[in-house]
Parts: structure tokens; C-alpha cells; sequence
């Protein structure tokens, strides 16, 4: 969440996402489509950075960590970053639990957490980007550069100004995609946020991620099969042109470069 906000709309963020997580996310992450998708993710993420056992990662806006503790089997040390006490309280609840240690997470911003710079392997951010203003999005990209090491990835999923998902949603099922959306939350365009980063110094390239996927694992979270099926579906419709500008969700992929 953007800690740059004005006071009452990051009050406003702050209650928002408690709610979420006091109940509703905990219910709603652990069904198997959600599962299915954070599993997905998380093997991408892992594929397309080259992370490794020797990998140090940071996730901005972790939430309750689902995904988190996913990739932490598979690296070093995972650092989780958010505002929310409730999401922060269940994902620590959560990795002691499953017994993963190399997981922190910690309630604040990049400026109260103060990492050293080229602290990371691999920065990412999961549904967080759209949370923040106009203003403060450059101003993280070059945060993120700083505290990448040489050679470093950082990886979003953001939800696209463009996707006819958002569109047929709000005209059929407007009080559920309320839901899903905090009171400042904004849909990017994919081209433009990746030109973000790239003037920030980084070598970015912008993919589509899905286009019924993860819409399908929100609206029928217990229909694993739905999205494994809606997931081979989405590999060859990412691939049409035409098509592709209405995708749901897309992947900024950006590398600080060898120096």
C-alpha cells in the first residue's frame, strides 16, 4: 500500500485491507483454484528471475504471505513487506506453522524498513503497483533499482486499464468486483508502467499474464480444474494481438543490468 497517500485515504487503505484480511482472505486464499494460482505464480516468478537457493528476495505488499511462503522453499531468505497488521499477523501466524524460517515479514514501508541498497536478488510485487498514485510510482522505481543487486530482477502483476474482464464484471457482478477493489486502487496501463522503470534505469520489458484465469480462480475459488483448464486457455489467447490488449492482469519484468 502507498504510505505517500493523503491521511485519510491511507486510513481508508489501511481499514480496507484489515477487513480483508480478518476473515475473507484467509477463507478465500486457502481454497484450491487460489491455491492452484498462487502455486502458478509463484514457479513463474521463480523461472523468469532465475532465483535460486542462493537468492535474497523482497516482496512488496505481501499481504497475509501466500505466495510468499511458496517461494521461500525455493530461495535463501524472503522478506515481506506490508502495511496491513492483520495480513502481517496471519502470515507470521502461517509460516510458523508450516515451520518456514527463512520468512520475515514486517509492517511498514521501504522507508521505515530502511534495507540496505543492492540488498536483494529479486524485488516483487504481487497486485501492488495499482495501489499506488500517479505521482509516487517513479519514485518506487528507482527505490526498487537502488536496492536490487547488479543484475537483479524485479517482477509485478498488476491488473490492466484495458482488460474486458474489469468491464463485463462491473456491468454483471458490480458488489462482488467491489470487493475485490480497495478505495484508491487504480487499473494501469501496461506500457506505460513499464516505461516507469525503464527510466528509472532498468532494463523492462512488459508481458500479458492472463485474461480468464484469474478472474475465473476469484468468482469460483473451490473449481481447481476451472482454472487449470482456463490456464491452458490463456497461453495461446495472450498470444493474439488483437486480443491481448484486453488481457486481465499483465507482468512488468525489469533486470538492474550488470555494471
Amino acid at each position: 500500500m502507498n504510505s505517500r497517500l493523503p491521511p485519510d485515504a491511507l486510513v481508508r487503505e489501511i481499514e480496507y485491507h484489515d477487513r480483508l484480511y480478518s476473515g475473507f482472505a484467509q477463507s478465500h486464499f486457502a481454497k484450491p483454484a487460489v491455491r492452484a494460482l498462487r502455486k502458478h505464480l509463484a514457479s513463474r516468478i521463480l523461472r523468469l528471475a532465475s532465483a535460486g537457493r542462493n537468492s535474497r528476495v523482497l516482496s512488496l505488499g505481501c499481504g497475509i504471505g501466500d505466495t510468499e511462503l511458496i517461494i521461500a522453499r525455493h530461495v535463501s531468505e524472503i522478506i515481506g513487506l506490508d502495511l496491513s497488521p492483520a495480513a502481517i499477523r496471519q502470515a507470521r501466524q502461517d509460516a510458523e506453522q508450516a515451520r518456514i524460517t527463512n520468512i520475515t515479514f514486517i509492517q511498514g514501508t521501504l522507508e521505515s524498513a530502511q534495507f540496505e541498497p543492492g540488498s536483494f536478488h529479486l524485488i516483487i510485487a504481487i497486485f501492488f503497483l495499482h495501489h499506488l498514485s500517479e505521482e509516487d510510482l517513479p519514485a518506487l522505481a528507482y527505490q526498487i533499482r537502488t536496492l536490487l543487486r547488479p543484475g537483479g530482477t524485479f517482477y509485478s502483476l498488476d491488473p490492466s486499464r484495458y482488460r474486458l474482464s474489469g468491464a463485463i464484471g462491473s456491468l454483471l457482478i458490480p458488489k462482488l468486483m467491489a470487493r475485490y477493489q480497495s478505495p484508491n486502487e487504480r487499473p494501469l496501463a501496461p506500457s506505460k508502467t513499464a516505461a516507469v522503470f525503464a527510466h528509472a534505469g532498468l532494463e523492462t520489458r512488459f508481458a500479458y499474464y492472463d485474461f480468464i484465469s484469474t478472474p475465473l480462480a476469484g468468482l469460483f475459488p473451490g473449481w481447481s480444474t476451472g482454472y487449470h483448464a482456463a490456464r491452458l486457455l490463456d497461453e495461446p489467447l495472450i498470444r493474439v494481438p488483437v486480443l491481448r490488449r484486453v488481457a486481465s492482469n499483465f507482468e512488468i519484468i525489469a533486470h538492474r543490468v550488470l555494471s
